[in-house]
């Protein structure tokens, strides 16, 4: 993907929203924002699936604002409202009004839709003529309450009343009330897996005239990037690099290559190179690695062939363009060449989840016949992994791009509910990986080389603290999962007006950017959300397995190497303070911890043009951490807690004279430890290490009857 836009002059604010921070405890609850689904027009992504006649901009009559939806429908009609899945269990109930214009005495029933089932109908009563009636129906009455896939909801004409037009406005889904005490709970002793450094990555790309300057490398190290990729989404599948041109144009980008090695190796990273499968060839691709690696010895590690070349939005000179089988027998000379010019380098392949996905005529006439379903599929990946697999060659990696929204269907909540889809993308692709490639696929891996909120035109929802919050979720989200690579689109993309600038999505900013910095150095708020993730979690460190028994609040925990334990928890709610009570799971963490925050004074403090400091993550400490304790965390925040363990407590019993056994208690946080012995308390011998795995352990010797006392003790290794 790629954008270049200008700034647009529309001017947006938000109210300011005053919060203190670090606070143990919440007063004043509020209530949980509701999620609008017609206003004067749908919103939050909802689209008309309506059957039957009606006009969503009817101008008279209206119940607020200045359009309602008229319906003139017939019987068994419906106005319909459809949305990708949504979870539920933070709503209560459907509400609108209803006008039964100039008859009156229409009679609707509503059914709401999750997955492929559709619960029960609520019928209603008769719409009142030339009255606005509110009608307020509980999910669990449409049997959708706790689902967590709700997809649509039918407003359906029934044959008991009459059929004459009638009007609807002010729909949404009403908030259940806030919960008093959401309950977070992190295992630590559950280690999910390893950190890989590949999740700390950026695009990066030609057209940023900025790139190759002292303040991006500042950036760059200042939110702790570790991967870079280049040179730039939808660009690469044209771009020459040896000329710093794309297509047939003969006037070169403002950053080339050279200028991105010259910020590559001064940030200190490895990259991902995206070579040109669309009107490129593997000799110049093997060229491009030829001179990296061997000429220049950069030691640049993964390539890949092409981008989202399943797509008709990109580039694809081929006879047969963004085919599977074509890109496969491709894709195979690529690999073939460019190992025999460096043969440590990984590559990797477009792919797509699902396997009937990104499916075309093409695709006939080379169907992949699943043997563990039996299944014969016409999609992107099984074509392209069995072509693959016929050729005898396997990729190192799979890439996985994903961008929840388009244009005209951003919604802050939706977003927010998102992240939680990585499991199911991870655990499809590893699926298709053991279908379609069997044993020789055992070793290839899985990375996301992009991610952001919205691939179409950008309003301020890109710019916006939800989109911190985005990124921030979707990464830890993507870290509990076997992805090892994680690249956010991207570092500066442009500004852009001609997205969505409805009131209805927080933000007070009146330009959209994808990228984490506009112009030179304005930090939006995915940049600090990444600068506040190395904190979280870095390589060598241990994702441990963190849960919150409501959706609105995430938790994630990791393990540091040094024992200290960090907790990241997000509030995605856009108005509602939420108070937690924390449960660490038998870590005995020391009484101060060091806090982080980001969140509304920080995003506030950009808008009032406050100080660059004031606008950065907040750091305090809290001193009152044991291993259960309270803390309140304001709307739309993140909130790093980082532990250090508490000193070791060391309980020697006393050792029995005679006869029975030597004990020791170890008290503290896990970890690791000498064991030694002494007969005079002067001279001691190691007599084994171990580790403490929970926080006391009894440690018990047998001395042989008769044998002088002796004495042991526990040394904890640094």
């Amino acid at each position: 993907m790629s954008r270049i836009e200008s700034i647009g002059q529309g001017r947006f604010h938000l109210r300011p929203l005053m919060v203190t921070l670090f606070l143990v405890s919440l007063a004043g609850v509020q209530a949980q924002a509701p999620l609008p689904v017609y206003t004067d027009h749908l919103v939050n992504g909802f689209q008309d699936w309506s059957w039957g006649a009606r006009n969503f901009a009817n101008t008279s009559p209206v119940h607020s604002g200045s359009n309602s939806i008229s319906a003139g429908l017939s019987a068994w009609q419906a106005i319909s409202f459809y949305h990708a899945d949504l979870n539920a269990t933070a709503y209560s109930s459907l509400s609108f009004w209803a006008n039964g214009g100039a008859s009156g005495g229409q009679r609707l029933q509503v059914l709401a839709q999750f997955g492929s089932s559709t619960g029960p109908a609520s019928q209603l009563a008769a719409l009142p003529a030339n009255t606005w009636k509110q009608f307020t129906i509980p999910l669990t009455t449409l049997g959708v309450a706790s689902v967590s896939n709700l997809n649509r909801f039918n407003l359906q004409l029934t044959t008991s009343g009459t059929s004459g037009t009638f009007y609807l406005d002010d729909i949404q889904l009403t908030a259940k009330p806030a919960p008093a005490v959401v309950h977070l709970n992190v295992n630590t002793t559950q280690a999910l897996r390893n950190a890989d450094d590949r999740w700390f990555g950026v695009n990066t790309a030609i057209w940023d005239s900025n790139f190759d300057t002292p303040t991006t490398i500042s950036l760059l190290k200042e939110m702790g990037a570790r991967i870079l990729r280049f040179p730039g989404g939808s660009l690469s599948d044209e771009y020459h690099w040896a000329s710093n041109t794309n297509g047939t144009n003969t006037w070169r980008w403002a950053t080339s290559f050279a200028n991105f090695v010259h910020v590559a190796t001064n940030v200190g990273v490895q990259t991902f190179i995206t070579v040109n499968y669309g009107t490129g060839t593997p000799q110049e691709a093997t060229g491009w690695v030829r001179h990296a690696n061997v000429t220049n010895h950069l030691g640049f590690q993964y390539w890949e062939i092409g981008n989202e070349c399943y797509g008709d939005w990109e580039t694809d000179a081929n006879t047969l363009a963004h085919d599977p089988y074509t890109y496969a027998v491709r894709a195979a000379s690529y690999i073939q060449q460019m190992k025999s010019a460096d043969p440590t380098i990984k590559i990797g392949v477009v792919s797509a989840s699902g396997e009937n996905s990104y499916s075309n005529l093409y695709s006939l006439s080379h169907p992949a016949f699943n043997p563990r379903t039996g299944q014969t599929n016409y999609g992107w990946t099984p074509i392209m992994l069995t072509t693959l697999k016929g050729l005898g060659v396997s990729p190192d990696f799979l890439i996985e791009h994903n961008y929840p929204e388009w244009t005209g269907q951003e919604s802050d909540p939706f977003l927010l509910q998102y992240s939680a889809m990585w499991s199911g993308e991870a655990g499809n692709l590893r699926q298709q990986i053991k279908d379609y490639l069997a044993d020789a696929g055992t070793n290839v891996e899985l990375v996301c080389t992009e991610n952001n909120s919205n691939s179409g035109a950008q309003g301020k929802q890109s710019t916006s603290l939800v989109n911190g919050l985005y990124y921030a979720d979707s990464l830890a989200q993507l870290m509990k999962t076997e992805l090892n690579g994680f690249v956010w689109w991207d570092l500066r993309n442009g500004a852009d007006t001609s997205g969505s600038f409805d009131p209805v999505l927080y933000g007070w900013r009146n330009n959209g950017d994808l990228g984490m910095i506009g112009s030179l150095a304005t930090r939006y708020p995915p940049f600090y959300a990444a600068k506040l993730m190395q904190y979280f979690v870095q390589k060598g460190d241990t994702i441990l397995n963190a849960s919150s028994d409501y959706p609105l609040l995430s938790a994630y925990a990791a393990r540091h190497s040094s024992g200290a334990i960090s907790l990241l928890v997000l509030n995605k709610d856009t108005t509602t303070n939420f108070s937690a009570q924390i449960d660490l799971g038998g870590f005995i963490p020391n009484a101060t911890a060091m806090l982080r925050f980001f969140g509304i004074p920080q995003d506030e403090a950009a808008r009032t043009n406050g100080a660059l400091k004031a606008q950065d993550i907040a750091t305090n400490t809290f001193d009152s951490t044991s291993t259960t304790f309270s803390y309140g965390f304001p709307a739309l925040s993140m909130t790093l807690f980082t532990f250090a363990p508490a000193a070791p407590v060391l309980s020697a019993l006393p050792p029995v004279v005679s006869g029975g056994p030597d004990q020791l208690q170890l008290q503290g946080q896990p970890g690791r430890y000498y064991l030694q012995s002494s007969l005079d308390l002067k001279n001691w011998t190691t007599i084994s290490t171990n580790t403490l795995a929970g926080s006391t352990m009894n440690i018990t010797n047998a001395a042989a009857a008769g044998a002088p006392p002796r004495f042991w003790r526990a040394v904890w290794q640094p």
